[in-house]
């Protein structure tokens, strides 16, 4: 059985999956599964990756087609056809080094438990550097510490290998109608609630942002997905022990992104109400922004 299953959401990406698929040839180590979930893609994906599944390679390749409902529906797909130990995320615009599932399972061998969530690594850009800044040099790390700043670093980019066993237990992730942005980190930050990852500050991808991407075009992703962001706001907000400019700047958010949903009664939602006054003006400027820089856009 194989130890390791790479998925790769995909939507409208034949122009650049090639790539990912040509570093996965590569890879030193083909103990791993390749499975690729098609989010209602309207150019020739099925038709390269049947291509692909009919050429001699020593990793298995899956293909899954659905409708399109945006990439935490993807994971949600994925994790529910996944039976290995381990599970990692690569994005159809990205690649991996070709030693990269070599490094991930001889780490895991050597320092896997059931007490840790998985492994966390890092991304580096086409220019072979970090993004943002390495990871602290400890055994292990929570995810929820790097995002509230505990470490004093750029949060960046990561890689997080999870096993699978864990994903399971926290998907499905919710899906709000018409609502197609809602960030997967969502699943690795509940994880965290309970498990710290290993550290392995080794490149585990190259990232190649695309001008389609999901961190592309943020302004209209908080127009377009309200209700999925103040869903992550308030995971943030339920996190102890934060700063609080961290928790100013999430209800803020938060504010911001339940006026644009139209949700009447999101101060029920909120439990520190001092907070949640001071954010009250800056919420509904932000949301003011935001509809301004859409409507500007859009014109």
């Amino acid at each position: 059985m194989k130890k390791l299953t790479i998925f790769t959401p995909t939507y409208n990406r034949a122009y650049c999956l090639g790539k990912c698929y040509e570093s996965l040839r590569r890879q030193t180590n083909k103990n791993f599964d390749w499975l690729i979930i098609d989010d209602g893609s309207e150019d020739n994906t099925q038709k390269i990756v049947s291509k692909w599944k009919n050429e001699e390679n020593e990793f298995s390749i899956k293909y899954i087609y659905k409708e399109n409902g945006g990439l935490h529906t993807a994971y949600n797909k994925a994790i529910e056809n996944i039976d290995t130990e381990l599970s990692m995320c690569i994005d159809s615009d990205d690649f991996i080094p070709d030693n990269c599932v070599e490094i991930i399972l001889e780490f895991w061998e050597q320092y896997g438990d059931d007490k840790y969530a998985g492994i966390v690594g890092l991304d580096y850009d086409l220019y072979d550097k970090v993004i943002g800044d390495p990871l602290p040099d400890i055994k292990s790390i929570n995810l929820i510490d790097l995002l509230i700043g505990k470490y004093n670093i750029h949060n960046g980019d990561r890689k997080n290998i999870v096993r699978t066993e864990l994903y399971k237990k926290v998907y499905p992730m919710k899906s709000f109608k018409g609502e197609k942005n809602f960030n997967p980190h969502y699943m690795h930050l509940l994880i965290s609630k309970d498990y710290d990852f290993l550290v392995l500050n080794k490149n585990l991808c190259y990232v190649d942002y695309q001008e389609d991407g999901m961190t592309s075009n943020m302004i209209n992703q908080y127009y377009n997905s309200p209700k999925s962001f103040a869903e992550i706001r308030k995971l943030y907000l339920s996190f102890p022990n934060t700063s609080l400019k961290f928790r100013l700047r999430h209800t803020i958010h938060f504010v911001s992104s339940s006026i644009l949903s139209k949700n009447k009664s999101f101060y029920k939602e909120i439990d520190d109400k001092k907070i949640l006054l001071l954010a009250l003006p800056f919420g509904f400027i932000l949301s003011t922004y935001i509809r301004l820089k859409v409507g500007v856009k859009r014109g």
